[in-house]
């Protein structure tokens, strides 16, 4: 008892320090090493003392470490994955006077954010906020405003303690007072009291809870899943919405090339294809590759990358020898990038585009009738959620170069569908949670038809309901909770958004287990009933606000830990009801110096029956395998005890009913074996008793009357009990009095 004492007060301090972890890993963060400009020198300075006014030079891999507005940019793009959990890099413009929007998120903004990773391009910025007041530091507060709550399961057996401890407690006065001043023995007095109060309290249910929640979270860290805090595990199987964050968690976070268009038809690259693209695509990938970085943090080129690896090896489409001359950026008033490259024998320079594929049509000069046709490939892409580039070549005389790219005549070679592929184990795991009872909402930054894309594939429905960002923002709180049971996607989401919608659902009632890695989940995931974090993936401010961490980042890992989940629970309350049941009988014992009966049982036979019983409720119940239906029955109530006014998951009057035609039962069944103390039933049965057939034959009937008739079932407050109730009663009546038949058997073989 010591050691579990010293064990829940341990949970307790760590589970204080986890705010505390959180915040000390955002800060560890959000301050790397920052690069400033400060009296025209540059300076290489900690990113906590970065300051308003700083001027902050940025080129490809750098860390932001402040909110700014930029003062200049060149080609310029942000991965703010984890700030908005948009997988896909954002373009960024200098300021021009204008006002905007200061928020991440969208193209063509002034803003860059701490935190934000620049992977392509360069720029200057001027620092506009520090610390705390940047998005960054925003979400550090929401961690900070969140509070934990305690758990269903501690809150009814605290309440049941408190309970228990009250009537105890006044039971054991009682008694040591009427046998002291009734037999005038208050030594005996004091052992019956005590004796009565290790009958009655049921002290391992203190050791139970403990004992399940430690090894329930040795038994889920088996399945690759890491508890953080004991409390998650008794919630998991009450979870009824899943939240699932997007980039990271439904998809690999990992970019690829998913279509080909060109010449008029269509390739699917899929994970088996890439070494089989046809040779009528590989000009396409050839002038994509031509077209982007060599060395680029850029998940779209280090994917444009990846396939010409695999597709163009060993073909003359790769030209690791030639030399790049010059490049034409994006610009606002074109989204498209050219790169000017020198083979080394050839007598041109050859040029290669890509870019939104307005863009590059107007880079080609095209035809309306082109135009409309390469619209139209654009829209089929586009529906299955992919971001679509279009890729044009063309050739220059060597001579100076032209300072505007519309110069060049560009010749459309195709178009290049990308995607953030899903993972593999997710379609599989999302059914099993349907199947289980768990809805599955999907909360992204990405845009709507992305999501909608993304939703398909992983089994959400052919056309989810989606609502956006904008939508959410311009709801107040009820009308949130009013709608938001119908909705399975939210797109183009914020961080804050994230928060309001957990604290929505569980306005509403649901148990919220919430998925997520980026900084921008950590308050969600603190505010949510299960935080899961991802530990691969994961930031260290999201697994140190989470509950769980899915140590290999597999998503089906979230459904054994529901798997789990369900089984501690179940077990925990099959040894719940084996202690108060062993415990009846034991304190009627205890209780019958009070009618003047001998002292049955003393302290320490007490303590030799809790030898067989701890180890029973503790160890022989938690190993228990889980019951069949675990997976494909709902959510137990948010709020079900342990102890509870249902039986077999029935109802006050089916319980009525159930146990007064038991009683009826095992009571004729008394009647019957109490007629001989020799012979056996079928002996009983035959011999003759007028009057007990009368009495006998008038309660079945009165019984039958009771619970068939509806003005009598309505009077006793009876349900109506169907044939295998009846089965059930009859059974469990007639048991009732098989150990004294089972002694006349006994004492009969005995005088043969």
């Amino acid at each position: 008892m010591s050691i579990a004492a010293f064990a829940v007060v341990g949970i307790d301090l760590y589970q204080k320090r986890k705010t505390e972890r959180a915040l000390d890993a955002l800060r560890d963060f959000s301050s790397p090493r920052a690069l400033v400009i400060r009296d025209g020198e540059k300076k290489r300075i900690a990113g906590r003392d970065v300051v308003p006014g700083d001027i902050l030079p940025l080129t490809e891999g750098d860390r932001v470490p402040a909110d700014a507005v930029l003062e200049d940019a060149i080609n310029l793009a942000t991965d703010e994955s984890l700030l908005t959990g948009e997988s896909v890099p954002v373009r960024k413009a200098a300021q021009d006077g204008g006002s905007a929007a200061q928020r991440p998120g969208g193209d063509d903004l002034p803003f860059v954010f701490s935190g934000s990773l620049v992977v392509c391009g360069t720029g200057t910025a001027r620092v506009l906020s520090t610390g705390i007041r940047t998005e960054l530091g925003k979400i550090g507060k929401s961690l900070q405003s969140v509070t934990s709550d305690l758990s269903p399961l501690e809150r009814n057996t605290s309440r049941l303690v408190r309970f228990i401890a009250m009537g105890v407690l006044s039971m054991c006065v009682l008694m040591a007072a009427v046998l002291g001043l009734v037999r005038g023995d208050w030594l005996r007095g004091f052992l019956a009291s005590l004796t009565l109060a290790m009958a009655l309290l049921p002290e391992e249910l203190p050791v139970v809870l403990t004992i399940f929640l430690a090894l329930g979270a040795w038994r889920i860290s088996r399945a690759r899943v890491l508890t953080r805090t004991t409390p998650a595990i008794e919630a998991l199987g009450a979870a009824t919405v899943l939240c699932v964050d997007k980039t990271g968690t439904l998809t690999q976070n990992r970019m690829s090339v998913r279509k080909l268009f060109a010449g008029g038809s269509f390739f699917d690259v899929t994970p088996a294809t890439p070494t089989s693209v046809p040779e009528d695509f590989h000009e396409l990938v050839e002038f994509t590759v031509l077209a982007s970085h060599a060395e680029t943090f850029d998940p779209m080129d280090r994917a444009i990358d990846h396939l010409a690896g695999t597709a163009l090896a060993e073909t003359e489409h790769l030209h690791p020898d030639w030399n790049l001359v010059r490049q034409y950026p994006l610009a606002k008033s074109l989204l498209a990038i050219s790169q000017v490259w020198n083979s080394p024998d050839g007598e041109e320079f050859v040029i290669a585009a890509k870019g939104a594929p307005e863009a590059i049509l107007d880079l080609c000069h095209a035809s309306p009738a082109e135009m409309r046709d390469v619209s139209a490939r654009v829209s089929e892409m586009a529906d299955e959620g992919l971001p679509v580039l279009g890729v044009a070549k063309s050739h220059f005389r060597k001579s100076d170069l032209p300072a505007d790219q519309h110069v060049f005549t560009f010749e459309l070679l195709g178009l290049i569908g990308l995607s953030d592929p899903i993972r593999p184990e997710v379609p599989q795991a999302i059914e099993e949670c349907r199947r289980a009872g768990v809805r599955v909402v999907m909360i992204t930054g990405d845009y709507p038809g992305t999501a909608a894309s993304i939703a398909k594939q992983i089994g959400l429905g052919h056309a989810p309901a989606i609502m956006t960002g904008p939508e959410l923002e311009a709801l107040d709180e009820p009308s949130l909770r009013e709608r938001i049971g119908g909705i399975s996607v939210f797109a183009r989401i914020v961080p804050d958004q994230k928060l309001r919608l957990v604290r929505a659902l569980k306005a509403n009632g649901e148990i919220v287990a919430m998925t997520g890695d980026g900084v921008n989940d950590a308050p969600a995931l603190k505010a949510a009933h299960i935080g899961i974090a991802m530990g691969q993936r994961g930031s260290d401010v999201a697994r140190e606000a989470a509950d769980l961490v899915l140590l290999d980042d597999d998503f089906s890992s979230i459904v054994k830990a529901l798997r789990l989940g369900r089984r501690i629970f179940d077990n925990l309350k099959k040894a719940a009801a084996y202690i108060i049941a062993v415990h009846i009988p034991i304190a009627g014992l205890s209780l019958l110096p009070l009618l003047r009966f001998p002292f049955v049982l003393e302290p320490m036979h007490i303590a030799f029956l809790e030898l067989i019983i701890d180890p029973a409720c503790t160890l022989i119940f938690e190993a228990e395998e889980e019951e069949p239906d675990v997976m494909h029955r709902p959510p137990r109530p948010a709020h079900e005890r342990l102890f509870q006014r249902r039986y077999r998951g029935q109802g006050e009057t089916d319980t009525r009913a159930l146990t007064f035609t038991t009683l009826v039962i095992a009571n004729l069944a008394l009647i019957l074996t109490n007629r001989s103390w020799s012979r056996g039933f079928g002996s009983i049965l035959r011999l003759p008793n007028a009057a007990m057939w009368w009495v006998m034959g008038g309660t079945l009937l009165f019984l039958a009357l009771a619970l068939s008739v509806p003005f009598l079932r309505g009077l006793f407050h009876f349900s109506l009990l169907h044939p295998g109730d009846l089965v059930l009663c009859l059974t469990a009546g007639v048991s009732s009095v098989a150990w004294f038949e089972a002694l006349k058997w006994l004492e009969r073989r005995r005088m043969q």
